[in-house]
């Protein structure tokens, strides 16, 4: 049965006004699940036009009356998670019990969280040089968001917008990919029952077009964006002055010290590389070895990946499901073809699994030798793979670390508290990870990136959707 669904436009459920729709096909099963309309540039329009006018009003309310709204947000997701996180599963491919459910679990705290944040989001008072006059900052909502989410967490990266993004008086338009609408529109049902005023909340999902339309359009206040650091670019360059978040792609590295303990670093490591199919902006990209353990983490990483259940989703036992799309299984072909024509070998796996629905199912690939200038070692493959390179002292791997644009978040692996320090003032990196996977995350942790590309979020997300406002008063000529 293929599911009709509509857009969930300034709050109301609707075909749109365009007769387009797109066929959403499952990496799962291969199958044709859901079709889906596609808003036209009046659609948008009407959303923009919807929250601009919702936010007018919004704006004025207490931080204690918008917290109270999440809540109800929160709670309202909560009895819908299995539902949610099916569909998840169906159009992404990510396992059902090992990964979706806990995903969508989590999904109330980006409210929870932005709810309690907003409570304790505090203006200062400034001293001044004259006597009788008194300074005073607040935190303003900036206005209306344009949020361009990505496929590979269809529910939880788009809440990272909306959460402190309602909690500060905005309203926001979320544009998913069309790849995985279906979940975020399913979720979106919540914000009826929670009671979101009309038009403060719009859900269009679609392609480049309408991406291109909300970037640029001139009701728009704000730009959220995850994603790749190319569109990222585009972004940028069409927005105009507006403002903007942006978290753009990875190329984390793990490094393994010699004074690792090394079966909790292969272990960590391949978590990292396999978990949601490596299609995660912080997986484990590259893995930086220093020699005197080079053998010892193969031996490891080998045994740890042969734990992995490569299967059907859905099936309780199963621990990494297919590929989301052709585009990435393809650039994992071509990463892997140009690594092992410089010399690179693969140890385990190597390609895509035959005897499933799709062809995106592929298995965990670990590859040793990894040239420095391979697309492996170069690009966000955003595969399940385990490059490994060797390095000669911490120095080495510290250089090696550092040879990218792309510094969200790094791993070291060390049994030293001062080798941790030293590494985490050379390594250039939003995060550094010490004994952990580069894939650790909490959804209160400040993820930001360096070295050039990731902008991310600030010292407290809840800041990053408001304008600071200063207000002086002259007390000598006041009642």
């Amino acid at each position: 049965m293929v599911e009709e669904l509509s857009l969930f436009l300034g709050g109301e459920w609707t075909t749109g006004s365009g007769d387009e729709r797109y066929a959403l096909v499952s990496p799962v099963t291969g199958q044709h699940v859901a079709d889906v309309p596609i808003p036209s540039a009046a659609d948008i329009d009407r959303a923009v036009a919807a929250a601009r006018a919702a936010q007018d009003e919004y704006r004025h309310w207490s931080a204690f009356e918008r917290a109270a709204l999440l809540h109800r947000i929160a709670e309202a997701i909560e009895p819908m998670v299995p539902e949610i996180a099916r569909i998840q599963t169906l159009e992404q491919g990510k396992p059902y019990h090992a990964e979706s459910l806990d995903d969508i679990a989590e999904a109330n705290e980006y409210f929870i969280n932005a709810a309690e944040d907003v409570k304790r989001l505090r203006g200062d008072v400034i001293p001044t040089t004259d006597r009788n006059k008194r300074m005073f900052t607040f935190h303003r909502p900036v206005g209306v968001w344009a949020a361009i989410t990505p496929w590979n967490f269809p529910v939880t990266i788009p809440l990272e917008y909306l959460g402190p993004g309602l909690a500060t008086g905005n309203a926001v338009i979320v544009k998913p990919p069309p790849f995985t609408a279906w979940a975020l529109l399913e979720l979106a049902k919540a914000f009826d029952e929670a009671g979101v005023p009309k038009g403060l909340v719009s859900i269009l999902p679609g392609g480049p077009d309408v991406g291109r339309r909300l970037v640029s359009h001139e009701g728009i206040d704000g730009i959220g964006f995850t994603g790749s650091s190319e569109t990222g670019r585009r972004i940028i360059a069409a927005m105009g002055i507006k403002r903007s978040i942006m978290e753009m792609s990875g190329n984390g590295p793990t490094i393994v010290a010699d004074d690792a303990d090394i079966g909790a670093a292969a272990r960590l490591a391949v978590y990292g590389a396999y978990y949601n199919a490596g299609q995660v902006c912080c997986a484990t990209e590259r893995v930086i070895v220093v020699d005197p353990v080079h053998d010892a983490f193969v031996e490891a990483a080998t045994a740890a990946a042969a734990e992995v259940r490569l299967g059907d989703p859905f099936a309780p036992d199963t621990t990494m499901g297919p590929l989301n799309n052709e585009a990435t299984a393809a650039k994992m072909d071509r990463h892997l073809a140009d690594a092992t024509e410089r010399g690179a070998e693969i140890l385990v796996g190597g390609g895509r699994a035959g005897g499933f629905p799709t062809d995106l199912y592929y298995d965990l690939t670990i590859v040793d030798g990894v040239p420095e200038d391979a697309a492996l070692a170069t690009e966000e493959s955003f595969g399940p793979v385990l490059p490994i390179i060797a390095a000669r002292d911490d120095t080495d791997a510290v250089a090696i670390a550092n040879r990218t644009h792309l510094g969200l978040q790094a791993a070291v692996f060390t049994s030293s508290l001062r080798r941790a320090f030293w590494y985490a003032d050379h390594v250039r990196s939003g995060t550094v990870v010490i004994n952990d996977s580069t894939d650790f995350w909490e959804t209160f942790q400040p993820f930001g990136g360096a070295a050039g590309t990731d902008t991310g979020w600030g010292r407290g997300s809840i800041e990053e959707f408001t304008d600071l406002q200063t207000l002086v008063i002259d007390t000598e000529n006041v009642r």
